[in-house]
């Protein structure tokens, strides 16, 4: 790969020059349609950036440029998906280039010339340059490479030169906000008060029994929650509901999913296809031009589908592999023989124990419970069934396997070392610890650097264009009997074939309705002017299916109502009453838990939780309850609290056992863990901050 292409991969700048046909037809159909240019004014408007307004025009030509790079890389046109990140991607550069820059004036920050020509090819290579210009054979990065190339860069055509333009710029910019975001850093600080605090959290232990009677043990249609009710709830609580504009839709579906027929044409082609696949002198090139799908000539064992590598053992040169079917799409496959990879791929599960806080005695018992579940392994217990049960890891409910992975850095050192330096398939037999805690590792499948050379192609069952039609005619029938919300709920009620789906709160810019990919159609329907609550939609086409909207609800940022928050507020309120009518009930509880509970009757739950703490305390039954967490921690050992509503339940809590957090010297550890928190989330916070600065206004949704 030249030099070149690889700056254009890595820079996410624009390159290509916007054709004159396509300039003529963008601006004819803005003159000639809805946001034409002729009026002008807000109209035109996308939007607004500290204070500075962006016209259709000036963002478009920046989507265009984007675009342009995006064809350039891809070989294709940008699919709706592709161009809706397109557009993100320029909204961020306009968001970057002038809020951004604003606050880069005023503390003077600046990428000097001298600078930069140091982070390209000075002492302090920027790590953009090093990958661009980094041997992919060797691995090597040497600099003589850069400096040969910029000074033939002038020999060079006018669209590389803009290319190498663009990414000084991007080098520029990302400097100027590392710049940026490492003044802020620095400003990171933690109190010796805050520190001593987090490890009076962590390390304080309490013994607590508690009397529990949760919420749910009232049936939710005996307490009747009125109107007047929620809005005086959402008057006192009114910065837990924020405004939005948002809609809430409910919706049929008429599927277009290819019949049995179609599937038939579809193998009986696949079949034909399979043979001329097998007669290709150019099996690639063939390949190529008959599928539906890409796929990758060069593959790992662990990169194939399942049902092609469970065929290895029977590879010979030149045979044909299938058909497999995944989901609706039917592969075959052509075995070209095998190479060298220059990295290897392995297969692992792992069961993963996590210190519960960041001390040496809590390490220490994570070690501990670990080296215990590698024993329980060792003496014959199922791996996975441990995992299960005992991992901290997403991978748990999978057993712990974690799939195929390469030893380029996907992992962690200490873990990647441990996998890939075994030979074999097994159980590692000691502990790998990293710093997401203790890995119990099973390798699964030993590393292995071989490539198998496969030449597929994929056929997806489309559905015909009959079956397009009579999935079409049911939604026109549909939409023709239900021109109101009334007759859209009583023909559901009717048809027991068809399901109502809801989709609640969708936003103005929002590109998906649930699963409903693309669609951006539907969404701009229910934010239209004319829509009216209520209303129904024709059949929009979105994928596979045909959908019939109606529009149920609207919010306004600038309103909120009882109706925008009615399921959470009545929930909230519902609750509220509840633990009234369960406080009335317990009056003024005497004896033990158990006499209360048994006189309280059905739903009462006694239960003893040991060594809890505040940072991470749980009362079983009763969950993460703050509320209740700080009574315990307040009461002496010995004492009793009054009945008290919680986050799911009335709760009564006796302190059986207080152990205060051991003195220590020296917080530095818990300092150290507070400024490492609050520095990790500061790029956000930044961002988060400058755009509110800004009064960032985005009329997007509006155009696109």
């Amino acid at each position: 790969m030249s030099v070149i292409n690889k700056i254009r991969e890595r820079s996410g700048l624009a390159v290509g020059i916007i054709a004159v046909s396509l300039i003529l037809f963008i601006v004819g159909g803005d003159l000639l349609g809805g946001r034409s240019l002729l009026f002008g004014g807000n109209q035109q408007k996308v939007g607004e950036i500290a204070g500075q307004s962006i016209d259709y025009q000036e963002f478009n030509a920046k989507v265009d440029e984007l675009r342009a790079q995006f064809e350039q890389q891809t070989g294709r046109a940008p699919a709706e998906q592709d161009m809706g990140q397109l557009r993100e991607q320029a909204w961020n550069q306009l968001l970057f280039e002038i809020a951004y820059q604003k606050e880069f004036d005023k503390l003077g920050l600046k990428v000097s010339p001298e600078e930069l020509v140091d982070m390209v090819q000075g002492n302090n290579i920027s790590p953009a340059v090093r990958q661009a210009f980094t041997n992919p054979q060797t691995g090597v990065f040497d600099k003589s490479t850069i400096i040969n190339y910029l000074k033939g860069l002038k020999n060079l055509p006018p669209q590389q030169q803009a290319a190498w333009a663009s990414f000084e710029k991007n080098l520029s910019s990302d400097r100027l906000r590392e710049k940026y975001e490492s003044l802020m850093r620095l400003s990171v600080f933690a109190t010796t008060a805050e520190a001593q605090k987090e490890y009076q959290a962590q390390n304080s232990k309490a013994d607590v029994k508690l009397l529990f009677v949760p919420y749910y043990t009232i049936n939710d249609t005996t307490v009747k929650v009125t109107d007047s009710q929620l809005q005086d709830y959402l008057n006192k609580h009114k910065d837990e509901y924020p405004g939005a504009n948002t809609r809430s839709l409910q919706y049929v579906t008429f599927s277009v999913a290819p019949s049995k027929e179609d599937s038939a044409t579809l193998y009986n082609q696949i079949k034909s296809l399979a043979r001329g696949l097998g007669a290709a002198q150019n099996d690639s090139a063939f390949a190529l031009q008959n599928s539906d799908v890409r796929v990758p000539l060069y593959i790992t064992a662990g990169e194939m589908p399942e049902q092609l590598r469970s065929s290895i053992p029977t590879f010979s040169p030149g045979g044909i592999y299938g058909p497999f079917r995944e989901g609706n799409t039917y592969f075959i496959y052509k075995y070209g023989g095998s190479k060298k990879d220059t990295s290897f791929t392995a297969r692992a599960s792992h069961i993963l124990i996590r210190a519960t806080a960041q001390t040496d005695s809590a390490k220490a018992d994570a070690r501990r419970r670990a080296e215990g579940i590698l024993k329980q392994i060792q003496g014959g217990a199922s791996f996975e069934a441990l995992a299960q049960t005992n991992s901290a890891d997403g991978s748990a409910q999978n057993g712990g396997d974690l799939g195929y992975f390469k030893n380029n850095g996907q992992m962690v050192k200490p873990f990647e070392a441990a996998v890939f330096g075994t030979t074999s398939a097994g159980l590692i037999p000691r502990i790998i610890e990293t710093d997401f805690g203790y890995h119990i590792i099973k390798v699964t499948q030993p590393k292995t650097d071989v490539l198998y050379r496969i030449a597929g192609i994929g056929k997806t069952i489309a559905p015909s264009q009959t079956t397009r039609d009579e999935a079409l005619r049911k939604a026109d029938q549909f939409a023709a009997d239900v021109r109101t919300k009334e007759a859209f709920n009583a023909k559901v009620k009717e048809d027991k074939s068809i399901v109502v789906a809801t989709a609640d709160r969708v936003p103005e810019n929002a590109s998906n309705i649930n699963a409903l990919a693309d669609a951006r159609s539907i969404v701009r329907w229910a934010f239209d002017d004319k829509t009216d609550l209520n209303s129904v939609s024709e059949p929009f086409e979105v994928g596979d299916q045909y959908v019939i909207a109606v529009l149920t609800n609207k919010t306004d940022k600038d309103e909120v109502k009882v109706e925008d928050y009615r399921a959470e507020l009545t929930a909230k309120v519902r609750n509220e009453l509840k633990g009234q009518q369960i406080i009335s009930k317990l009056g003024n509880a005497s004896g033990t838990f158990e006499a209360i509970a048994q006189k309280y009757g059905s739903g009462a739950l006694v239960e003893t939780v040991e060594d809890v703490n505040l940072a991470t305390g749980f009362l079983r039954s009763a969950g993460v309850d703050p509320v209740a967490l700080g009574t315990a921690f307040g009461l002496k050992p010995g004492k009793r609290s009054k009945p008290f509503a919680g986050e799911g339940g009335v709760l009564m809590v006796e302190t059986t056992q207080l152990t205060p957090a051991p003195a220590v010297a020296d917080y530095a550890l818990y300092k150290t863990q507070i400024q490492q928190n609050n520095t990790s989330r500061t790029g956000f916070y930044i961002n988060e901050a400058i755009k509110e600065a800004a009064k960032v206004e985005d009329r997007r949704a509006k155009f696109y």
